[in-house]
């Protein structure tokens, strides 16, 4: 892993892949850290040929926040990242994100179309209030309080997870409590959760705005997922001209194992597009560049 100066922040981030190859910027949810995307299910992207970029928001993981600790919205989560790839020489990426980080992914597509090549919003919604809206039970349990307690933290991880992960695709108590530890072990910042947590409340509806992105969009979203509901999915894809809608049987608000084959490929298909797309631009460029005259 490694640490770069991005605008006001220290950001951390970790790449996999060819340095030389196309970015695939991965954007993580609210409070996940940027091991919430598994090292494997990078390395299956960086085989089909791209650089991953991954790397933890603002007041989350190891990255900073910007002096005293106070309220900011998506947006500045969006100019974040936006401040990444600046500080990374990266003109454009391909742009994946995951629940909050689908929300700031589509932020990026309308508001700086320019560094954005394709986008993937995953298990997200575009912010209107009658789409994507949890389920009573879970809408409560995100309002536990957690515990500085390494053992109870993990224990409120695992019981969440359960509560919201895929059902057709079960994720052992083991497995689970592992990641977990692992995760409070390398940080544990609930203040930085809840912060972000406002910044989803008090998000505006982008649902206009997404009429406006042109760029190759695929939108990923599990039939059973209990905390973002399927209707987020579907409302993303409907505002997004062209936009192409899987909505996965078995999955619930994770990335179950099972699944990373049929993810990353989809992934890097919608990404594949977006390069054909660029690639027949540029010849088309060239033949029409008048050849220079000599003499």
């Amino acid at each position: 892993m490694a640490r770069v100066r991005a605008g006001s922040l220290e950001v951390e981030y970790q790449e996999t892949g060819a340095p030389d190859a196309p970015v695939l910027l991965l954007i993580a949810g609210i409070g996940a850290q940027l091991t919430s995307w598994p090292d494997e299910f990078c390395e299956l992207l960086a085989d089909r040929g791209y650089r991953v970029v991954r790397f933890d928001n603002r007041d989350c993981g190891l990255t900073s926040t910007l002096g005293r600790p106070t309220g900011y919205r998506l947006t500045d989560l969006a100019e974040d990242t936006v401040a990444l790839l600046d500080a990374l020489g990266v003109p454009a990426a391909h742009v994946v994100g995951s629940s909050m980080g689908g929300m700031v992914a589509q932020h990026l597509a309308i508001d700086h179309p320019d560094r954005v090549l394709s986008l993937c919003s995953i298990m997200s919604r575009p912010g209107d209030p009658s789409s994507g809206q949890p389920r009573p039970d879970v809408l409560a349990a995100t309002s536990a309080p957690p515990s500085a307690r390494p053992d109870e933290a993990a224990a409120s991880v695992v019981w969440f997870q359960q509560l919201v992960g895929s059902p057709g695709y079960p994720v052992p108590v083991q497995e689970l409590r592992a990641a977990a530890e692992l995760a409070h072990r390398r940080a544990f910042r609930p203040e930085g959760s809840l912060r972000q947590l406002f910044a989803i409340h008090d998000a505006a509806d982008r649902t206009a705005g997404l009429a406006s992105v042109t760029v190759p969009t695929l939108v990923i979203h599990g039939e059973q997922d209990p905390l973002v509901g399927p209707s987020g999915g579907r409302a993303t894809a409907a505002a997004v001209p062209g936009a192409e809608l899987w909505l996965v049987p078995g999955m619930g608000h994770d990335l179950p194992r099972p699944l990373w084959p049929a993810l990353t490929a989809r992934i890097a298909a919608n990404a594949a597009r977006a390069d054909q797309v660029h690639r027949a631009e540029a010849a088309d460029l060239a033949d029409r560049r008048p050849e220079a005259v000599s003499g």
